[in-house]
This record gives structure tokens, C-alpha cells and sequence, in this order.
């Protein structure tokens, strides 16, 4: 059974870092490209970063590059996302997510607010 758990939101005020994780189980979780998509409220969820299974390659939504990044201990199943600078429009429910046989997955999602 595949399972996503993040962790790590909060609060914070503008200019300041949150480091999200998402411990993942139930696949050979090295294998697999993870995502973080967000979704704040009365907006559609989107993508935030991408990273490949080996963490080779990443993707970043215009939005948050140099200031996100995102990042996998493939040891320990689990994927990252390191937010500095953060800015009240960053606000949203923060997801994890991977495509594992054509089907998506996702967590429970954790809240990020951003405000002063």
C-alpha cells in the first residue's frame, strides 16, 4: 500500500525558511520521480519542484526558483523541500506526490502560512 506522510508546515513570517518533508513507503521508492505541489486558497494546485529518482535532475515552478529546493534521502524514503525567502503568497497546503504505475499519489497535505 503506498503511503505519503509530509510534515514540517507551520507558520513563519515573510522572509523566513521551512523545511518540508514527505516520508513515502509502500514502492522501491528510488525508482520513482517525487513532486511538491501546493494549493492555496480558491486557487488550483500546482506544481512546485520536481526531482528524478536518482535526484539527478530538477524542475522548479518559475515562482520559487532560488528559493526552494527540493531534495531525497532515498535511504530513508523520503523527500525534501527547503523554502527560504518565503513570502505571504507562498501561503498554501503543501503536497507530495508521485505517479507509481500510472496512478497519482498524494499525502494529506500540510499547511505553510506565511504572514506577519
Amino acid at each position: 500500500q503506498v503511503q505519503l506522510v509530509e510534515s514540517g508546515g507551520g507558520w513563519v513570517q515573510p522572509g523566513g525558511s521551512l523545511r518540508l518533508s514527505c516520508a513515502v513507503s509502500g514502492f522501491t521508492f528510488s525508482r520513482y520521480a517525487m513532486s511538491w505541489y501546493r494549493q492555496a486558497p480558491g486557487k488550483e494546485r500546482e506544481l512546485v519542484a520536481t526531482i528524478t529518482g536518482t535526484g539527478a535532475r530538477l524542475n522548479y515552478a518559475d515562482s520559487v526558483k532560488g528559493r526552494f529546493t527540493i531534495s531525497r534521502d532515498n535511504a530513508k524514503n523520503t523527500v525534501f523541500l527547503e523554502m527560504n525567502s518565503l513570502k505571504p503568497e507562498d501561503t498554501a497546503v503543501y503536497y507530495c506526490s508521485c505517479n507509481y504505475k500510472q496512478q497519482y499519489y498524494w499525502g494529506q497535505g500540510t499547511q505553510v502560512t506565511v504572514s506577519s
